[in-house]
This record gives structure tokens, sequence and C-alpha cells, in this order.
């Protein structure tokens, strides 16, 4: 049986392969595809997501319009990694097909009402910041029943940040949402740049994605070269983390990834250390653990299982 999820997410290079990555199992039923301001605002990332699922020709996957900015702060963007669009690429400007147009209903009343028509739990995915997520906590409580697991891209355990020396870039955008998630009680799986910073893109990845000389996988290396740029300034490297489909992945084949069991708090206000994840990690305090947060990935496996699936698309 197929896991029914909800994408919620801010396309965005790595999110576009996230999409790309579960609209290519069968493992996985999208039952939706929400959208956040995050990478760029929120009119480019519902662009990008039409466009990324007129391209895989998946135009049968609804995709919803969420919260534009953070529960309480303005909202930052990553320009700088994605581009002025957030998904920025050279050759062939990508398309919407012409009668491909987002839903009319909320991105948060759309959670809602999925999660309590739906037969069986269902799996929340965000990979962008947690404020639809946090939104729908709030608006409607009782959704927590219906919920088996929010599986989220966001954090840094016991590395360094992304976005300030420690803060990944999903929650520093919206400490407040990460908070109301993390205090939720809801079964929860933080897949940080601890993971993320071990599956990374490199040449050798990109020529083997090509071999399976569809589409889609010329797609992902046209992605992957831009997405590499800023990493390569960054980290003085020649390999790009790519995170946000390491939470399909997880769903795909959980023996990719291991971690702990531990309690995760978010820094809300410090003008220092806002978004960062404080987690323990050694239990030496007394807060209940609330979140298996991944430290460790295979990534043979991981590229594997990508260049497996991007072979059954267009």
């Amino acid at each position: 049986m197929s896991k029914k999820i909800i994408l919620d997410c801010d396309p965005g290079h790595d999110d576009a392969v996230a999409i790309m990555l579960a609209a290519a199992s069968k493992e996985i039923e999208i039952l939706g595809i929400t959208c956040v301001g995050g990478n760029v605002g929120l009119d480019n990332t519902l662009d990008n997501a039409l466009k990324v699922c007129t391209l895989i020709e998946r135009t049968d996957i609804k995709i919803y319009s969420g919260a534009r900015k953070p529960i309480h702060y303005d909202l930052f963007t990553a320009e700088y990694v994605h581009g002025k669009t957030g998904l920025d690429k050279k050759g062939e400007p990508l398309s919407v097909k012409p009668d491909y147009k987002i839903q009319q209903q909320n991105a948060i009343d759309f959670i809602i009402e999925t999660c309590h028509s739906a037969t069986e739990q269902i799996y929340l995915c965000p990979t962008g910041p947690l404020t639809n997520i946090a939104v729908s906590l709030q608006k409607d409580p009782s959704i927590k029943e219906k919920i088996k697991e929010i599986i989220f891209m966001g954090g840094a355990a016991m590395c360094l940040g992304n976005t300030t020396p420690s803060a990944e870039f999903n929650i520093y955008v919206d400490p407040h949402a990460a908070n109301i998630v993390l205090d939720s009680g809801i079964p929860l799986t933080m897949m940080g740049l601890d993971v993320t910073h071990q599956v990374n893109v490199n040449r050798n990845v990109i020529n083997s994605m090509e071999e399976n000389n569809n589409k889609s996988s010329k797609f992902f290396a046209e992605l992957m070269e831009f997405y590499t740029i800023f990493h390569k300034n960054l980290y003085e490297t020649e390999e790009t983390p790519l995170h946000d489909p390491c939470v399909i992945a997880y769903l795909l084949d959980p023996s990719i990834f291991s971690g702990k069991l531990v309690n995760v708090k978010v820094e809300e206000n410090s003008e220092l250390t806002r978004g960062e994840t404080v987690v323990d990690w050694l239990g030496v305090t007394s807060r209940e653990p609330n979140c298996f947060v991944m430290d460790k990935a295979d990534d043979k496996k991981f590229f594997k299982l990508l260049k497996n699936k991007f072979s059954i698309l267009p």
C-alpha cells in the first residue's frame, strides 16, 4: 500500500528534485503539493512547482498556495543560492501547461481537510519553512490524530548552520513555526544538515544521472550545474549537499539513514542564535524526547535510489 503524503515545499532546486523523486515512486501517493514562501517569495515557489510538475508530465498533482511569510518575522529568502526565480538554470526555459493552475483552496485548509478525509493516517513532508504545517496545527489541533509522521528537512544537530553560524535556513526563516511542530506530540523525523551534508552531488553523480537519457535526468543536471555554484564558493568544495530529497528517500528506504530519538527545541528570538536547533543528544536535560534526529546517511544507496527512480520519469 502506498504512503499518502502532502509535500509542503518552497521550490528551490533541491525541492524540485524532491518533487520528482516522490512523483516517480509508486510507493508514494502525492495527495497535493502545498507551497510556502521560503527560498524565494510565494509567487515564485508556486510557479516553480507548476513548472516541475509540467516537465515530468504530472499535471494531475494539485498545487496549493500557503503562507507568504513566517508567523512573526518578515520573509528571509535565498535568491543568493537559487537565483532570482528560485529555479534558475541554463538551457531551455521551463513552461507551465496552459490549463494547469494553482487550486483556489488555501494550503492550510487543504491540509486540514485532507487530514480529516483520509481513510488512513498521512505523512506530512515539509522541505521548506514549517509555516504551513504550524498554522494548520494551530487552526485545527485535531488533525494531529490523522498524521502518522512529519518528516521535515531542517535544522543542524551537531554541525554548523548554513544561514548563520548556528542555524539552518528553513528553521531560521520561521523558528516559531518550528517550535509549534516540535511541541505538537506528532511523531517527527528531522533530516537536518548532519545528514544532508553526507549526500553530496558531484560531477560523477551528475554524469551518472545523465546516463538515464531522459528529460527529467537532463533537467536534474541543469539544476545541479546552477545549484552547485553557491556551495562551491561557500564550502570551497566540488560537492553540493542535496537536502530536500532526503525526506522522500527516507520514506522510500529508511535504511539509508540512522539517528536517535532526542529532544529538540528552537531558539526563536536571539539576534545571535535565532533558528538554532538545540538538540539534547546526550540527554543532559530533563526534556522529553520529541524528534528522531538523523545523523548518518549512506550516499551510495541514496544516489542509486535517485538514479533508478529518475529513470522511470519522462
